[in-house]
């Protein structure tokens, strides 16, 4: 088949729609489709159109990150998208906010078009009465809906009961994730969180700065932060307020290639969001076989439970400080690991996501509805 998808933001962009897109797409090259993905040039130096690992990029122009910012780009990349369009079998929109072009393709040369759902822009938007229409108008106009967690999927169906509507949880490219070689020397006697996050106020960062003093109360732990962000300064302060800013690193951001051998120096992973759809994070440290302490949110309890980790309230450091030394002090984690890199691969691999997007697109090709 010919796919053409649509992202605001791709790789060497960071983040977990980037990584989910640019992996779905490689994933749908490797089984013989032919894709090809239009986004934003939202990074100074990019070019316009290059080839990574056999998926064809397009990108177009990018005035700002922020909803107008998003708009404006969207819009303004119609008229690149839709001779590609035409080209195509399948177009698939991921985020609401790159589905216009879909759109337009589908009312002028009837391509079907696929909706995935991500993260919690929309749970936030869809509260609100001035973007429910448009969110509703969206979510009509797709012959399939995906939905990154079943609480993103909800909350669209409340919108609008669409009869094709799924949760499909992110995928891990299992190969790359996998147990390795620690990044980072171990400490003996001393344990060691990481959390992969960028430094935004949805991913609670500070929660975490904030159960350190606590955690170390009750254990000898460091904590390393692998993310950047505009909270930077102000979590670098903080730590040095609470007494601990010689126990924790922020590292700032890394490509997913530094990403296995970083997770892999962890005695645990915490993800501390205050919202979330599925965690790209979180499976791919489980997929490390590294246990996951995370926030009792969203999609993340559609994943991690005592069996593989476990959860506490968010923006709650005590019970957070309390969760996690308990999580440490498990004489199990290593089979804690074990078990959620089995769950990763029986459930959420990059190929059976892949497959899963090719039945869907070949049922709206020919004509199964």
């Amino acid at each position: 088949m010919r796919i053409l998808q649509q992202c605001i933001y791709f790789p060497p962009e960071v983040g977990g729609l980037e990584s989910h897109a640019f992996h779905l797409c490689r994933e749908l090259v490797r089984q013989g489709h032919a894709v090809t993905m239009v986004t934003s040039r939202s990074l100074p130096g990019v070019p316009a159109r290059e080839t990574m690992d056999g998926v064809d990029v397009v990108r177009t122009w990018f005035p700002a990150r922020n909803p107008a910012g998003w708009a404006a780009h969207t819009f303004a990349s119609i008229p690149t998208a839709l001779p590609l369009a035409r080209a195509a079998d399948i177009v698939h929109a991921q985020t609401f906010a790159s589905a216009p072009p879909g759109m337009v393709a589908k009312r002028l040369y009837g391509k079907p078009l696929v909706l995935t759902l991500h993260t919690s822009h929309f749970l936030r938007m869809a509260k609100k009465a001035v973007w429910r229409g448009v969110l509703r108008s969206i979510i009509r106009a797709a012959d399939h809906l995906l939905a990154a967690s079943e609480e993103i999927r909800d909350v669209a169906l409340g919108l609008w009961p669409h009869p094709h509507a799924e949760a499909l949880t992110n995928g891990v490219d299992t190969d790359l994730f996998r147990p390795t070689t620690p990044a980072l020397p171990r400490e003996e006697g001393r344990y060691r969180i990481v959390a992969p996050r960028r430094l935004f106020e949805k991913n609670g960062v500070e929660y975490l700065v904030r159960a350190l003093p606590l955690l170390r109360a009750k254990l000898d732990v460091t904590a390393v932060i692998i993310g950047d962000g505009p909270l930077r300064g102000r979590l670098e302060a903080l730590a040095r307020e609470l007494g601990v800013a010689d126990h924790v690193r922020f590292l700032g951001a890394r490509p997913n290639t530094e990403m296995p051998g970083l997770l892999a120096s962890a005695d645990a992973v915490v993800i501390p969001s205050l919202m979330e759809a599925t965690s790209v994070a979180a499976l791919e440290a489980m997929s490390c076989e590294v246990p996951v302490a995370a926030s009792d949110v969203g999609g993340l309890p559609e994943i991690i439970d005592e069996d593989v980790g476990t959860l506490f309230r968010p923006a709650d450091p005590e019970d957070m400080a309390q969760r996690v030394s308990a999580l440490l002090r498990r004489s199990d984690r290593q089979q804690l690991g074990q078990r959620a890199r089995e769950r990763v691969v029986k459930h959420w691999s990059l190929e059976r996501l892949a497959r899963r997007h090719a039945e869907i697109y070949a049922e709206l090709l020919h004509g199964a509805r």
